[in-house]
C-alpha cells in the first residue's frame, strides 16, 4: 500500500488539494456528510469530502480515499486481502492501509528525513512536519515515529476536560492531558490518549510559558511511573508538541512501566 501510494505521489504535479486528485480518473465533491468524514464512489469515480470538517482533516481523508481507489485497481493486493481476512476484520484492515496511503502520499520518505535531520527527533520537528505536509499533528506523529531510528516516544498534548473518573479524587476541570501518541519501531511504551500531564511537568511548563523547552526528565504513564527521558517541547497555539527521547534503565536506575502499553 505504501508503495502504491507513493508512486501515485510522485507522479503529482504538486501535492494542493486539486492536483491530489489529478493522477486518479475521478471528480471531487464538497458536502456535509454529519459524522463521516468522506467516501468514495468507484462507480460513478466521485470523491466524496465532508465540508464541515477542518482543512487539514480534509485533506488527509482525501488522500485516504484516494488510496481506496489505488487499493481497488490492485487486483493482486485486493485478492490477497480477502484471502487472509473478512467481515468487520477486512474492513478494519482496509481502513489502516488506507491510512497509511494517505501518510505515504501526503508525507512522503524524503520530507521526513529533510525534518529529522533539520530538526532531529523533537517536538520542533513534529511542527515542522505538521505544518510542511498541511496535516494534523496527530497525523504527522505517526509517520515521524515511523522514520525515526532513536528510541523516542512522541506526543501530541492538549488542555480538555477529561471523562469522569470515580477513581479520581482530583476536582473537576480542563486538564493538559496526551491526545495521541506513538513510538519509534521497537518502543513499545506509549502514553494512552487521556493521560494526565503534572503540572510541573516540563510539557506543562512549555505550554504555560509558550516557550519551546528541552531537558532531561520523565515519560508520565497513567499509572504514576516514571521512565527516564530527554524531554523536547514545541508549544504551539493550545496544545503541545513532545518528543521523550527515553534513557537507558542502567544509566539512571529507574524502572521501566511494564503496565504502559
Amino acid at each position: 500500500m505504501r508503495e502504491l501510494a507513493a508512486a501515485y505521489a510522485r507522479a503529482l504535479p504538486g501535492l494542493d488539494t486539486h492536483s491530489l486528485l489529478s493522477g486518479l480518473d475521478a471528480t471531487l465533491s464538497f458536502l456535509p456528510m454529519g459524522e463521516r468524514d468522506g467516501a468514495y464512489d468507484p462507480e460513478h469515480r466521485v470523491v466524496l469530502i465532508n465540508s464541515r470538517v477542518r482543512p487539514e482533516r480534509q485533506r488527509f481523508t482525501l488522500a485516504h480515499e484516494i488510496s481506496h481507489a489505488l487499493l481497488l485497481e490492485d487486483d493482486d493486493l485486493l485478492s490477497d486481502l480477502h484471502d487472509a481476512y473478512e467481515g468487520d476484520r477486512l474492513e478494519q484492515v482496509i481502513e489502516t492501509l488506507c491510512n497509511v496511503g494517505a501518510a505515504a502520499i501526503l508525507m512522503p520518505e524524503a520530507l521526513i528525513d529533510e525534518v529529522l535531520a533539520r530538526f532531529g527527533p523533537s517536538g520542533r520537528a513534529l511542527a515542522e512536519l505538521a505544518r510542511r505536509a498541511d496535516v494534523s499533528a496527530s497525523s504527522a506523529l505517526y509517520a515521524l515515529a515511523e522514520r525515526t531510528r532513536a528510541p523516542v516516544l512522541y506526543a501530541v498534548c492538549a488542555v480538555a476536560r477529561p471523562d469522569a473518573d470515580p477513581d479520581d479524587d482530583a476536582p473537576a476541570g480542563k486538564r493538559l492531558t496526551v491526545r495521541a501518541s506513538s513510538g519509534a519501531p521497537g518502543v513499545k511504551y506509549s502514553l494512552r490518549p487521556g493521560t494526565p500531564i503534572p503540572d510541573d511537568h516540563p510539557v506543562a511548563v512549555a505550554l504555560a510559558t509558550r516557550l519551546p523547552l528541552a531537558q532531561e526528565s520523565y515519560v508520565p504513564f497513567r499509572s504514576g511511573r516514571r521512565m527516564p527521558a530527554y524531554v523536547d517541547v514545541f508549544p504551539e497555539r493550545q496544545r503541545a508538541l513532545v518528543s521523550f527521547a527515553l534513557i537507558s534503565r542502567a544509566g539512571k536506575g529507574a524502572e521501566a512501566d511494564t503496565d504502559a502499553s
